[in-house]
């Protein structure tokens, strides 16, 4: 039975809007935390020569960051600052009575100097870096929307269109390929049919399929949450711990991929379903892994300084009763939790599929592999937040690792990329996909709220007047850098992170201000962009001066050609 692990990387762009608490040091904590380990531990394991396909998603507006030689002097910065307070933290717990600390601020310190050398190693570019690992043949990149746009709730399917194609095309730029797989953002899926998510949206008919768009963009395949393929119930993956969100009749088998019916494209599209056993067993804090007494406690750390020095302790204990952390204690516990999640995988696979011959070779060159029969259930298909390994789980990196070393030899279940398995066994059994997401609820509650429920009407003002105005404004050279940067801008206001922000209540006045932000930005452009506006100089001394600043997506307007050539109406 093959198994495919999925990680999701995205951050919304944070490059030139600041520094703390989340401007660019948000980027930077994410790579320190969990992008460098990976990459630290995927050359350990090719190092070892253990298989380790994993299937990482990469947005663009993530990848163009990676890339950003602000970005590489940002992080410089972040790494001299946390090295700087593990020096005044050695001082500091010398002289405070808290010398027992004292090794873990010598743990901080050779963590960091570690990853900077790595950094340092792959020239400040994390993009070339994973690429390099796709060109060996270790992993597998794929794409998503170009800025994490909610696509179900965009109003026209123009914005959809772009959305996806400079995604694809970003991708194809960066990494050197076209990707195969698309992450759908937040796994949100609107099949064809009417589209009335408020009162005052604008009236469209019938819109098209998500899937329908998908496949216009060439992408092969896509994940889902269980309930949405009714293969399981709606998990509280951004809600409460624990527990099953909605509920709902199971009518197919998570444990295998689907071809996706209304997927009209000349490459038929599949979809491969979260497996909600083993993934609630790594997710939850509550009844999985990370909530493990002798992991890094997440949410006490010590300032200044703003290090953590606690493990999570007694369940239930509040941060006042938290114990040490003891590092080699917690590397004891990953590889038990690793082989307890193998032991798991093994057990699906004899109940569900069966045992299935080894294929993987692991590095670039290994031959081509034959096709074999498949049983009917021949996948387990685990989706997470790339974030959740090292950020949220800060041993969960090194589980990962522990995990493919173990599955190295377990002949029951074999590591693949979804590529390799789609191309080992493409799925032949059409389905119908329902409405939903991986939010709370399983449904759109997360982006639109009593809370959020105002920042809809702006954008679609914006994608209205956007399409109204793109087709000339193309054909026009005074015109092309202005709605260049209005592209840019609309995008960037299209970010699902806003609304899920302002829907979680931590740092709503940053999300506020991010959207309101490129929403006025994007509104004044367009203005400028009407025949024979007086604000046309102005708007391109303001277009100028946002390039410096979202400084994104270099080949936008060919996509905005491209979204243009499809179907110029809402409705089909």
């Amino acid at each position: 039975m093959d198994f495919v692990l999925a990680l999701h990387s995205h951050l919304p762009y944070v490059l030139n809007h600041g520094r703390w608490p989340h401007g660019s040091d948000w980027i930077c904590e994410a790579a320190i935390d969990t992008y460098l380990p990976l990459l630290a531990a995927l050359h350990r394991l090719q190092a070892e020569a253990v298989p380790a396909p994993i299937t990482l998603g990469i947005t663009p507006v993530l990848a163009n960051q990676f890339e950003s030689p602000v970005f590489a002097a940002e992080l410089e910065a972040y790494f001299a600052q946390r090295l700087a307070t593990c020096t005044e933290a050695e001082a500091s717990l010398a002289s405070t009575g808290d010398q027992h600390l004292l090794p873990l601020a010598h743990y901080w310190r050779g963590h960091f100097t570690e990853l900077r050398t790595l950094f340092r190693r792959v020239e400040g570019n994390l993009a070339a870096a994973f690429h390099r690992l796709e060109d060996q043949g270790c992993i597998e990149l794929f794409s998503s929307a170009a800025t994490h746009g909610f696509l179900p709730l965009l109003a026209r399917d123009e914005s959809i269109r772009l959305q996806l194609g400079l995604g694809r095309a970003e991708h194809r730029r960066i990494f050197g390929r076209d990707p195969d797989g698309l992450w759908l953002p937040e796994c949100a899926y609107r099949p064809r049919g009417p589209w009335a998510p408020l009162p005052q949206a604008p009236r469209s008919g019938i819109r098209r399929g998500i899937e329908e768009h998908v496949a216009d963009a060439g992408f092969r395949y896509f994940f889902v949450d269980s309930h949405v393929a009714a293969a399981g119930h709606a998990f509280r993956l951004y809600g409460a711990e624990g527990g099953f969100a909605a509920e709902g009749e199971v009518k197919h088998s998570p444990y295998r991929a689907y071809r996706v019916a209304g997927a009209r494209g000349a490459t038929p599209v599949s979809v491969l379903v979260r497996d909600p056993v083993s993934s609630k067993q790594v997710w939850s804090r509550q009844t999985g892994y990370p909530g493990d007494e002798w992991y890094l406690e997440f949410h006490k750390i010590r300032w200044p300084g703003g290090l953590k020095y606690w493990r999570v302790s007694a369940p239930g204990s509040d941060l006042g009763q938290k114990r040490p952390y003891e590092p080699a204690r917690a590397r004891e516990r990953v590889g038990d939790h690793a082989n307890h999640f193998v032991g798991l995988l093994a057990h699906i696979a004899e109940e569900r599929g069966g045992p299935a011959p080894r294929r993987f070779g692991g590095l670039k060159g290994g031959g081509v592999w034959p096709l074999r029969r498949q049983p009917a259930e021949n996948l387990i298909a685990v989706p997470f937040d790339t974030e959740l390994f090292g950020h949220w789980w800060h041993e969960g990196v090194e589980f990962l690792a522990q995990v493919y070393r173990s599955l190295a030899t377990e002949p029951r279940i074999t590591p693949a990329t979804a590529r390799d398995h789609l191309g080992q066994a493409p799925p032949g059994r059409g389905i119908h996909l329902v409405t939903g997401s991986w939010g709370a609820g399983g449904d759109f509650s997360m982006w639109l709220n009593p809370a959020t429920e105002w920042t809809w009407p702006r954008l679609w003002a914006i994608e209205a007047r956007f399409w109204d105005l793109a087709g000339s404004a193309l054909e026009s050279p005074s015109h092309r850098p202005v709605l260049a940067q209005a592209a840019r801008e609309m995008l960037l206001a299209m970010a699902s992170d806003w609304q899920f922000i302002i829907s979680t209540g931590a740092v709503t006045d940053y999300a506020i201000r991010r959207f309101t932000e490129h929403c006025a930005d994007a509104e004044f452009l367009l203005t400028a962009l009407a025949p024979d506006s007086p604000a046309l100089p102005a708007a391109q001394a303001r277009a100028a001066e946002l390039w410096r600043r979202d400084h994104v997506f270099p080949n936008v307007l060919e996509a905005v050609h491209a979204a243009l050539s499809g179907s110029r109406t809402m409705t089909v």
